[in-house]
């Protein structure tokens, strides 16, 4: 069985006499990276900002690597790197003086260690360049260099993407896939591009106003949820009063001149058999992907997944 390497239960905070995150439990095992989705405003950085500390937890335990937060801070953050909102940088000086500087904050944080990290993040090139000369995709790198200097067991990056152009954002999900799988690092990421998470995560937990609505694997995603059957017949709306009577109301819906039915591509056969079986003329029946966009939109009730 995988080591959980934290694990959230019943995460609360209230703030007056509502709850901005409500009752969270969910474990992340070691070598994953999992992502936080949500609306706005559904608790996303709260819940990452009590995790490190930053805020306190009304109610509940996160526990890192078998260590609670709430009891035992110091220990607990041994095991996190984290940056929350946009990583703090001496400008002034160069990054390998400003890796230098957060290192004294660790024990047994080694010349070698620094050059290793400089290595990993592909910093080589411009580390003893000062860091008011870098791009933001530059300093985000620096940023994560930093939060692992010290081995944790655990990165927690807060909107990392933002501000990022193309190039940046895949690179720094090139690095995070390195990151865990040279490193060992579990990474906890939240974000508000969801063409970004599918390609960045392992797994997403889904949050709404506050409380978790699934933790879902994004692949696993695509593969159950993820089709529908667009079909194209000469009697439209014979055809749809057919699919409806068969897979239901909620299933069925008219994208132009198609037919959409929430479908798996296994029942394209027995629909088109049924159709033609009807006497309806069937110009074209395939099955397509749903997007995520499409899939989060459904299981948060319409909301924007941001």
């Amino acid at each position: 069985m995988i080591e959980a390497v934290l694990q959230l239960r019943n995460v609360t905070k209230t703030i007056g006499k509502r709850n901005i995150v409500d009752n969270l439990s969910f474990d992340i095992p070691a070598g994953e990276v999992f992502g936080f989705l949500g609306p706005n405003g559904a608790g996303k950085t709260t819940t990452i900002r009590m995790i490190v500390g930053l805020i306190s937890m009304s109610k509940g335990e996160a526990i890192v690597k078998g260590v609670p937060v709430r009891q035992n801070f110091e220990l607990a953050m041994t095991h996190i790197g984290a940056i929350v909102e946009n990583p703090e940088m001496y400008k002034f000086l160069t990054g390998y003086q400003n890796l230098v500087h957060f290192a004294r904050r660790h024990s047994g944080v080694t010349k070698a260690r620094i050059d290793e990290v400089v290595k990993l993040l592909g910093l080589q090139n411009r580390i003893h360049e000062k860091v008011k000369r870098y791009s933001l995709g530059m300093r985000q790198r620096l940023g994560v260099a930093q939060a692992i200097l010290h081995r944790p067991s655990l990165l927690i990056l807060d909107e990392p993407t933002n501000g990022l152009d193309p190039a940046g954002i895949r690179e720094l999900r090139d690095y995070l896939r390195k990151l865990t799988r040279e490193e060992g690092l579990t990474v906890v990421v939240s974000s508000h591009l969801l063409s970004e998470m599918e390609l960045m995560c392992d797994r997403v937990a889904i949050i709404q106003a506050g409380k978790l609505v699934d933790v879902r694997p994004l692949q696993g995603y695509k593969d159950e949820q993820g089709t529908k059957i667009v079909v194209e017949v000469g009697n439209k709306s014979a055809a749809r009063e057919l699919l409806v009577a068969v897979v239901g109301e909620s299933k069925v819906s008219e994208r132009g001149e198609t037919l959409e039915v929430a479908a798996d591509r296994a029942a394209i056969p027995e629909l088109t058999r049924m159709l033609v079986g009807a006497g309806l003329e069937v110009y074209g029946i395939h099955a397509v992907q749903r997007s995520l966009e499409e899939q989060f939109l459904e299981i948060t009730g319409g909301e924007m997944v941001v």
